[in-house]
């Protein structure tokens, strides 16, 4: 069998108010709750498991999505009728810009933990 990512847990000061965060933006769904995880399950199988934490143990993580140019419309969309500030940049430097780095885009925004999500139309190296 080959090696593949099955899922990942996103601490959460709020888990159903995260993962709604989440899925809404990608244009996902949110699972039944599984012990307690609340997953949002993504194409190629991966699932993000929600879970509650205390706030202080919550550490930034980075999860990108590899979304095509019709869905990085669509998401794209979704943040700038939210509202949510997004940059070319996962320092957060380039606020309000996209980037085309190997000849796609992608963009970068916050969920409410402070998680740094992206979406991106290329993957990095790719080329283009």
């Amino acid at each position: 069998m080959s090696i593949q990512l099955n899922h990942t847990i996103v601490a959460a000061r709020d888990k159903a108010a995260s993962a709604e965060f989440t899925a809404r933006v990608l244009g996902l769904e949110v699972g039944a709750p599984f012990g307690p995880f609340l997953p949002v399950h993504t194409a190629n199988g991966v699932t993000l498991d929600f879970m509650e934490v205390e706030p202080d143990r919550i550490v930034p993580q980075h999860y990108a999505f590899l979304v095509s140019d019709e869905e990085f419309d669509a998401i794209f969309g979704r943040i700038q009728n939210a509202g949510i500030d997004y940059y070319a940049d996962p320092a957060h430097h380039e606020e309000g810009q996209i980037n085309h780095r190997d000849g796609g885009r992608g963009a970068y925004f916050d969920d409410p933990n402070g998680h740094n999500l992206e979406i991106l139309t290329r993957p990095y190296g790719s080329g283009g």
